[in-house]
């Protein structure tokens, strides 16, 4: 592949006829040689429409950097089996109750692809039911039928034909199907049949309500259990055809998963309830059963509420130990990354907000498993002095952020600023900042 200047013309010291080495960093130029007397843009591969491509992935840390310096454990690349994530800081899984029977609408590409085309080192999109009656709201979006790939197609070509990354979670909201937008109410308000719920067709491990005002689900049978097995398992494999890079599957805050395994809404008295072994029996078959569909290249993550906040209660619940303990077991079954965040399975749930408020729970399962299974941390993290020492202080393997990159959506060149971190943006990006030619310049400069 060649390089092709984003400019008419330009003119350098840098010798045009020189071999250039791969990007070691990434591993995600096979570039052999940079033409720097191009006259046009190098169109992407990946897209219908023109879209110059990305040679060096957004958000990449330039290798060596001009001052020196080493670069800071947030800038590092990370390789999980076949994919290369040019940096540690990751777009969060955000819900977005803007879909129509499940269908990623333009808000969907405008948003996520707003994000990614500043270089997150992977971009996740949101909660993305695995059936109809799986979804939280009505508004949810959806992958339970083939129809829905072409569509999130468009918005997989798009990140990587800017040489980007991006995953899928998939989730089953159980008990906390059929209720409204967050923005409407709070907690969330069943929603009736005439406005595009399914209250009737709620289903949970056991028939617990969550809160006064939501749908009482019915009791999964077997059979039940196994048919949502089995759209986990499709799901996975239409993610797969869709051109996702990995898989996140949602186990947090109250959803199908999450209330299996907890006592506090699993009653059951068969092999799905009682014991501990029992109670995570049904999130293991969903991890085993997407596991066997998806490539052995492709990453598979774990979002688990690490706790109930619920210490204070007389009750049994999931605690930290239980998350702790999971996690091997977990890992064992082909799970790379857990994802650690908390509550959202009780009301009676006593959360303690502030900066880095969930980053203990990271760091005891990093504790206790090392390097066995990849831990994110997420929750409060608003700054790259903070996010940086939880990499170094061995807290956790990456962070994910939401809410922060919705108010800044170019939070990885801001984080590299506040570091001091050389970075490589977009051409588009890039070049008001640097001058004329200047990009393309500094791709040829890092891969001599």
């Amino acid at each position: 592949m060649t390089l092709h200047a984003p400019f008419l013309g330009y003119k350098n010291n840098i010798n045009l006829n020189s071999d250039i080495k791969r990007f070691d960093l990434a591993s995600m130029v096979t570039t052999t040689s940079i033409d720097l007397h191009a006259t046009r843009i190098a169109p992407a591969a990946e897209v219908t429409f023109f879209v110059p491509a990305q040679h060096v992935p957004a958000g990449t840390a330039v290798d060596p950097q001009s001052n020196g310096k080493p670069i800071p454990d947030l800038f590092k690349p990370l390789t999980i089996r076949g994919v290369t994530f040019q940096n540690r800081v990751w777009v969060s899984p955000m819900g977005q109750y803007s879909a129509k029977d499940g269908f990623p609408s333009p808000w969907h590409k405008a948003f996520y692809c707003g994000l990614l085309i500043h270089g997150p080192g992977l971009t996740s999109v949101e909660a993305t039911a695995v059936s109809a009656r799986g979804r939280v709201t009505p508004e949810d979006c959806g992958i339970w039928s083939d129809a829905h790939v072409a569509a999130w197609k468009e918005i997989t070509a798009f990140a990587h034909s800017q040489n980007q990354k991006i995953g899928i979670q998939l989730a089953h909201g159980g008990r906390k199907s059929s209720i409204s937008a967050r923005w409407l109410i709070k907690g969330g308000l069943s929603v009736p049949a005439e406005h595009g719920g399914w209250p009737e067709d709620v289903y949970a491990p056991s028939a617990v309500q969550f809160a006064e005002g939501m749908a009482t689900p019915k009791e999964m049978t077997k059979d039940h259990i196994c048919e949502v097995v089995k759209e986990f398992k499709d799901a996975a494999r239409r993610a797969v055809d869709a051109g996702f890079d990995t898989i996140e599957l949602h186990g947090a805050h109250g959803l199908l998963m999450n209330s299996f395994d907890s006592p506090t809404s699993n009653h059951r008295t068969d092999e799905y309830g009682g014991s501990w072994e029992n109670r995570t029996r049904f999130t293991l078959e969903v991890i085993q059963a997407v596991r066997s569909v998806i490539p052995d290249t492709m990453p598979l993550f774990y979002r688990i509420s690490a706790t109930e906040y619920l210490e204070s209660q007389p009750e049994a619940s999931w605690q930290l130990e239980d998350t702790v303990k999971f996690a091997g077991i977990i890992a064992n079954h082909g799970v790379d990354l857990i994802d650690l965040s908390a509550g959202g399975n009780s009301m009676k749930q006593d959360v303690k907000l502030g900066p880095l408020h969930q980053v203990p729970f990271s760091e005891a399962v990093k504790r206790a498993h090392g390097d066995k299974i990849l831990v994110a941390a997420v929750g409060g993290i608003n700054n790259a002095e903070d996010a940086q020492r939880v990499l170094e202080k061995g807290q956790a393997d990456v962070v994910l952020m939401g809410r922060y990159f919705q108010k800044n959506p170019s939070a990885v060149g801001l984080f590299a600023e506040q570091l001091g971190v050389e970075i490589f943006r977009s051409y588009q990006i890039e070049w008001p900042t640097v001058g004329r030619g200047q990009s393309l310049l500094k791709r040829a400069a890092a891969l001599t």
